[in-house]
């Protein structure tokens, strides 16, 4: 068995709520005017639920300095124009009622320090605040059933006893009497002029629907946590306790110089696992103004101190506890039950929360910046535990709450635990100089709002038969009646009545006796004494039959209650069932409405997901565009820089042809040239040969000499007429069939092959064949009805142009009964840009200088145009061969 460590207590599990309803906190917003009209203000009313934040001048919110406006939203906004009766009915009339009610509930102020959080809690003469308008109101509803003083009493436990009336008499007469205990003030006390006429007589509220048959006591206690430590203000002799001899260093001293811890007091918890602080005093209280008399004289003992930002700035938190004790009347409506457990305690908590401050704008030192250092980490305790309580009710985790981390949290946390309604007044001051503080206690209000507190439920309801004071008031009335008819007393008091029953009777005779013989007077005394008892016995007999009567129609009349405590008792056991379906029912719904929230986050989530998606998307999308804006501008550039590229190499290949074009034909005519000049000298040699051969003594050669020889004549010197292109070869002659179809019927008939990869291209000039079957491929059927075969073929030619080649021949029966086509010509069509400049040729390039113009005329014109020549039948010419004429030259 394992056990726990020493000093440490076992961990209790967490109590389950007692509603499974949970209503947000309420967070209501309140603006103070400013203090002079010229001040820059920075919040700005924009509806009766929201609020805007400007930024002030010369303060920047965002990186890249611009001016940011925020919205706030609240449960609802009051303005500088706003009256604190307004504030009351909104934020705390609903609390006191469930304080009537049996209900708990918790209202306290926050904000910066001067932004009227004591104001709006305590008021002043003529405009009285949330705590005096609240008491007045509680006291204004139960005012008629107040018990007398002492017959609740509270122990030292945090709970309630009850005490008869007779003890109750002997408490009261035993504090009177006994000068250490301290007097209650009476209401007809003459109030401090400060706390005078408060509220008005027209501004007073009343709770509806208020227990008539509960007996109500009040008690009121006021404490303060300064430097996180509770102290009790209602307590005599506080200023011993909170205010310790210091020395020069700041801590308290006793003559040896040891350090005092302060002494406060301790919080505890009761057996119900409610907080509250040990050995704190009650006071009693029966009026309105007794009690906001109680809270005065504590209210003098609070740390207030004066800093650079509030004249009386409070230096602790104030915390008046209003606890409501209320127990049913017994069954005859006369007198309280004697019973611990029918009694039902409520307390209303007001926290007035010491504003956060910086040290650096207040200008404290020494004790001022100790106690503002410990106010500022209890109000970060507390935002804190409603961030650990806000992500837990959201996220569905399970974080501990840090509570004991300090007193304020410490003892209000059964509050956000589920026992009763908490509510916050957020106080902010619209000057420009707390614009940063006014940020950070808004977002800790929206925060705060998120924050859910389960609803608490309604007390138990008693079994006794409702109406019981007003029977009793109406028997007690009905008494009164009847003894005013038979001429009785009508004061209640049991001794008047006995006297005045006692002279009702005849009255005596005379009883001195004078005479020792006297014989008259004692039987007259004896008549009368018999006469009295007669009529006394006839009025028991007629008490007697009256009680008879009463206690026949009691019974009838609990005959009657029993059948309907019977009828109740069904009914309430029906309505049992019915809650057990309704808290099922809501257990059901709270997980619907848990996991609706869930999803919802989810969907917030998967929203901003979305939306995140779709921007990335969009500028994708855009980024995709431009890029494919800028690929089509480079895909037209690169196009138009290829047209430039390709023009400039079909000129510079244009060049070059005809460069290498007139390299070539200067070579030729140079060979030529030499050629000639060796026919001349193989002529000239036959000469010699031929005339050597002839009969007779030849003569001898000539003597070599260095003198010129003599110019031959012109018919020597011309030579044979050459052709510039050479010789076709005799080629043999085309077999030619037998049969050959007459070309006079009618007429030549073409086959037109044009294969379906052809492209048109769109040119004016066009072969036209007349009686021509258009086919795509060529078969023996088309064959056989035409004479004439034409193809169509397209190739790129050399300047990255398309040619069209028309190859063009005849048809030719053969002896085995088929077809053959004998191809006879092609003619060549071309297309040139007009971006191709035409380069002509000078007449005289590739002439000789002295040469004769007309002799060449046709080699010019053969040199700068390429000739097509059709190829005939038996040709041994390719396609397309071109020729150059050759220039004469003459015999030198």
């Amino acid at each position: 068995m394992n056990r726990h460590a020493k000093g440490r207590t076992p961990r209790r599990p967490p109590k389950k709520p007692s509603s499974t309803q949970k209503d947000p906190v309420g967070v209501y917003c309140r603006v103070r005017p400013l203090g002079a009209e010229d001040e820059e203000c920075c919040i700005e009313v924009i509806s009766g639920t929201t609020i805007q934040l400007h930024a002030p001048e010369g303060f920047k919110t965002n990186r890249n300095g611009e001016y940011k406006e925020t919205q706030y939203s609240f449960k609802k906004v009051f303005g500088v124009s706003m009256s604190q009766m307004e504030l009351f009915e909104h934020v705390a009339k609903p609390l006191v009622d469930d304080l009537v009610h049996g209900k708990n509930g918790l209202l306290f102020t926050y904000g910066v320090t001067g932004s009227g959080k004591t104001f709006t809690m305590t008021g002043s003469p003529g405009q009285g605040g949330l705590l005096p308008r609240s008491l007045d109101m509680l006291f204004n509803s139960i005012g008629p059933y107040q018990t007398k003083r002492y017959v609740f009493k509270t122990d030292d436990k945090n709970g309630m006893e009850v005490q008869s009336e007779v003890d109750a008499l002997l408490e009261r007469q035993k504090r009177e009497n006994n000068p250490s205990f301290t007097k209650p003030s009476s209401s007809r006390q003459k109030l401090d002029p400060e706390i005078a006429d408060m509220i008005k007589s027209e501004e007073a509220y009343k709770t509806d629907g208020v227990d008539e048959d509960s007996s109500y006591s009040v008690f009121v206690s006021y404490i303060e946590i300064y430097n996180n430590y509770i102290y009790d203000l209602l307590e005599e002799n506080q200023e011993d306790a909170i205010k310790p001899k210091w020395n020069g260093g700041g801590t308290p001293v006793r003559p040896n110089t040891e350090f005092i811890p302060p002494q406060s007091k301790i919080l505890r918890e009761d057996q119900n696992h409610n907080m509250y602080v040990s050995g704190c005093m009650e006071v009693e209280v029966k009026s309105a103004e007794e009690a906001f008399q109680v809270f005065w004289r504590g209210q003098k003992k609070r740390k207030v101190a004066n800093t650079c930002l509030n004249r009386e700035s409070s230096r602790s938190h104030s915390v008046l506890i209003v606890k409501l004790a209320q127990a049913p009347l017994d069954a005859d409506g006369d007198n309280i039950l004697q019973d611990k457990n029918q009694v039902t305690v409520s307390q209303l908590c007001l926290v007035d929360l010491a504003g956060s401050e910086r040290t650096g704008r207040t200008g404290a030192e020494g004790t001022r910046i100790r106690e503002a250092g410990n106010i500022n980490q209890s109000l970060l305790n507390l935002r804190t535990c409603i961030e650990v309580l806000r992500e837990n009710q959201m996220c569905g985790t399970n974080r501990m709450v840090p509570y004991r981390d300090s007193k304020v949290t410490h003892l209000f946390k059964n509050y956000f635990d589920g026992e009763g309604k908490v509510r916050m007044v957020v106080c902010v001051n619209p000057k420009a100089d707390d614009y940063e503080e006014t940020v950070l206690v808004m977002r800790f209000a929206e925060m705060t709002q998120e924050v859910e507190v389960a609803r608490p439920v309604d007390r138990p309801i008693c079994g006794f038969t409702p109406g019981r004071r007003h029977r009793n008031r109406a028997f007690k009335d009905e008494l009164t009646r009847k003894l005013e008819e038979r001429g009785g007393p009508i004061d209640r008091d049991v001794p008047f009545v006995i006297n005045q029953l006692a002279h009702s009777l005849p009255p005596l005779p005379s009883c001195e006796l004078t005479d020792p013989n006297d014989d008259i007077t004692l039987p007259r005394l004896i008549d009368a004494l018999q006469n009295r008892h007669r009529i006394r016995q006839m009025m028991i007999d007629d008490y007697n039959n009256a009680a008879n009567r009463m206690k026949s129609m009691l019974q009838e009349l609990d005959n009657i209650r029993m059948s309907k405590d019977e009828l109740i008792h069904e009914q309430n056991g029906k309505l049992a069932n019915k809650d057990k379906i309704i808290q099922n029912n809501k257990a059901e719904l709270e997980r619907l409405e848990k996991k609706t929230r869930m999803q919802e986050h989810k969907i917030d989530i998967l929203q901003k997901t979305t939306k995140i998606y779709e921007d990335d998307k969009r500028s994708m999308k855009y980024e995709l565009e431009t890029r494919d804006q800028r690929l089509q501008r480079e895909l037209s550039d690169k196009k138009r820089m290829e047209q430039r590229m390709h023009g400039q190499v079909t000129d510079t290949q244009y060049k070059w042809e005809k460069e290498c074009d007139r390299r070539v034909n200067a070579m030729q005519l140079e060979m030529q040239n030499k050629l000639w000049v060796k026919d001349e000298k193989l002529k000239q040699l036959k000469a010699i040969v031929t005339e050597s051969k002839t009969p007779g003594r030849p003569d001898p050669p000539p003597r070599q000499t260095q003198t010129q020889p003599q110019r031959p004549s012109r018919e020597e010197r011309l030579p044979a007429k050459r052709s510039a292109s050479p010789s076709p070869a005799p080629t043999a002659t085309p077999v030619r069939p037998l049969h050959r179809r007459s070309r006079s019927a009618g007429g030549e008939k073409w086959v037109d092959h044009k294969p379906t990869s052809s492209l048109d291209l769109g040119t004016v000039l066009q072969p036209v064949l007349p009686n021509a079957i258009q086919v795509s491929a060529a078969s023996g059927k088309a064959l056989s009805k035409c004479d004439r075969y034409v193809l169509t073929h397209q190739e790129v030619g050399s300047d990255g142009e398309i040619q069209t080649k028309l190859v063009k021949g005849e048809v030719i029966q053969t002896r085995g009964g088929g077809q053959s086509v004998q191809f006879t010509d092609i003619e060549t069509l071309k297309q040139e840009l007009t971006t191709v400049p035409r380069r002509k040729r000078k007449s005289s390039e590739g002439a000789p200088a002295n040469g004769d113009g007309t002799d060449g005329s046709w080699t010019d014109v053969e040199t700068r145009c390429s000739v097509a020549l059709e190829m005939r039948a038996g040709s041994n010419m390719g396609p397309g061969f071109e020729h150059h004429g050759i220039t004469k030259r003459r015999k030198p």
